[in-house]
């Protein structure tokens, strides 16, 4: 016995010192013990919210509660409602099993749901919840026998400690129960103003439009309507915003049975100007409905245009992406043409470097010509004034594409695209000038040894003869030297009238020390 108590005694001391060790770990140890149980709530969450396909909303830094496709999560097989509730006030209206409280519920269960980061099903891209401090839902008759409270009184208690609160979704089921309904409008519609003035978004429904009437005419106050299927006598669970739903009392009453004289009487005794109210309020919801189902069908319109476009970019991007290809695979070819001619220069071997260029531009794209449209040619007749180039002229005869015209006494075969209309002028006298060129198979001129000015003159002179003899190419010979000539010869070839095109002449004729030129 003696050494099992000091065994214990022991065993005590031990659990004592380990006691005051651990002591100082014990917050720490249940700080860790809080966050891991709220890891797992929230993997738990997220768990179940894929399994279900449902979504976790966060809290916006605003009060605004914008719903898109909400199911509400009690309701078996719910209809997704959509609601864009920004206002500080949301008032719904119209008849009774249309739907009313079951939105308020949903607008309020969202809320919370968002609040505590439950799962929901809803469409989380297009909806927006924000953030609350408190979530009051009046909803319950509160009438009691035993406390000696009616109704209304019950509902002004509730009202009391509203007051007590802010920065809260309130959520009040039929706000005129329980009273008469002229004297609880004016009422209430002073005590929501307060409530609204302490920060409080609010959410009301009723079928009486007194109230309706008195707040639809606030910045701040939204309007919806419940639909109800009168033909079905089905509720719809739709909703439009910005009018106030019909109550559909005296056709609720005829369709359970009331007499439809009594009806007759009870309508009579409503007031014509009501009743036309009434069809006035009906006519709008049923243009709206239009109006909503018209906006349905632009929006799926616009849809398949967005889908088609996109598959036309798509498709842009994809011969975008092949025809970079074909010009990055042709520069390939041609930069390895020219790295061959640039290694042929090397060798000083012309006729290699020519072929390498040749090679080169042959495997550059073709560009494609521009067409342009023609004018409509003009008709010359024997004997008109003609203006060609800087002087006048007359025509002497016109064929099909050229023309004869006798210039200062001298006659030119010319075509038909250089010449132009002009006034008839006064005939000078008729001049005979003998040219003293020499007929040749072809026409060359050779300006080695000669300065840029003296060049273009003997160019110009050259020309001329050319042309008055028809030669449509003749060949030019500047040699290659330090380049000047040319320059000189390129540059003055460039701007002379009768010049169609040149380029240097084949390596037999010159090479890139000639110029073939077309008149």
């Amino acid at each position: 016995r003696y050494v099992l108590q000091e065994r214990e005694s022991k065993l005590y001391e031990y659990a004592k010192r380990f006691s005051a060790k651990l002591s100082n770990l014990v917050p720490f140890i249940g700080f860790c013990d809080r966050e891991f149980d709220r890891y797992d709530h929230y993997q738990a969450r997220v768990l179940f919210a894929r399994t279900r396909d449902f979504a976790i909303l966060k809290p916006q830094n605003n009060d605004d509660v914008v719903l898109e496709e909400f199911s509400h999560p009690a309701i078996h097989k719910p209809k997704p409602i959509s609601v864009d509730f920004r206002s500080n006030l949301l008032m719904i209206t119209g008849v009774n099993a249309g739907g009313k409280t079951m939105l308020l519920k949903s607008l309020l269960s969202a809320s919370l749901m968002a609040k505590y980061l439950i799962p929901m099903k809803i469409n989380p891209h297009k909806s927006r919840i924000g953030s609350f401090k408190r979530i009051e839902a009046v909803i319950d008759d509160p009438q009691s026998v035993s406390n000696d409270i009616s109704t209304f009184a019950g509902r002004m208690v509730q009202f009391s400690h509203l007051f007590e609160h802010k920065s809260a979704l309130v959520g009040v089921d039929e706000i005129e129960l329980g009273t008469d309904s002229d004297e609880a409008a004016a009422l209430f519609a002073i005590v929501l103003d307060e409530l609204i003035k302490r920060g409080q978004k609010i959410i009301v429904t009723t079928h009486h439009k007194r109230l309706a009437a008195l707040m639809a005419d606030r910045d701040d106050v939204e309007l919806m309507a419940a639909l109800y299927d009168e033909e079905r006598r089905l509720p719809t669970y739709e909703f439009l915003q910005g009018v106030i739903g019909k109550s559909y009392a005296f056709e609720t009453a005829t369709r359970y049975g009331i007499n439809p004289a009594i009806i007759t009487r009870a309508k009579s005794l409503y007031g014509e100007n009501h009743e036309k109210l009434s069809v006035l309020i009906e006519r709008g919801s049923e243009l709206e409905r239009s109006l909503k189902r018209k906006n349905r069908e632009v929006d799926e319109r616009l849809e398949s245009l967005k889908t088609q476009e996109s598959a036309l970019k798509e498709a842009r991007e994809h011969l975008r992406v092949e025809l970079d290809a074909e010009k990055a695979k042709l520069r390939t070819g041609y930069d390895e043409a020219i790295r061959e001619a640039k290694e042929a220069a090397k060798g000083m071997d012309m006729a290699a470097i020519h072929r390498q260029l040749n090679k080169a531009q042959a495997k550059l794209p073709k560009p494609e010509p521009i067409k342009i449209a023609e004018p409509e040619p003009i008709k010359y007749e024997v004997g008109q004034t003609v203006k060609y180039r800087s002087q006048r002229g007359t025509v002497v005869s016109v064929g099909a594409k050229d023309a004869m015209i006798e210039v200062e006494g001298m006659r030119v075969r010319v075509k038909l695209t250089d010449l132009k209309p002009s006034g008839n002028l006064p005939k000078k006298p008729k001049v005979t000038v003998t040219s003293q060129i020499d007929q040749k198979s072809g026409l060359k001129l050779d300006l080695h040894g000669l300065r840029g000015e003296e060049a273009c003159e003997r160019m110009d002179k050259f020309l001329s003869d050319a042309l008055l003899q028809g030669f449509d190419e003749v060949i030019i010979y500047h040699g290659i030297g330090t380049g000047k000539l040319s320059y000189a010869v390129k540059e003055f070839l460039k701007v002379h009238p009768s010049v169609k095109s040149f380029t240097d002449a084949p390596q037999h004729l010159g090479g890139f020390g000639a110029k073939i030129v077309r008149l």
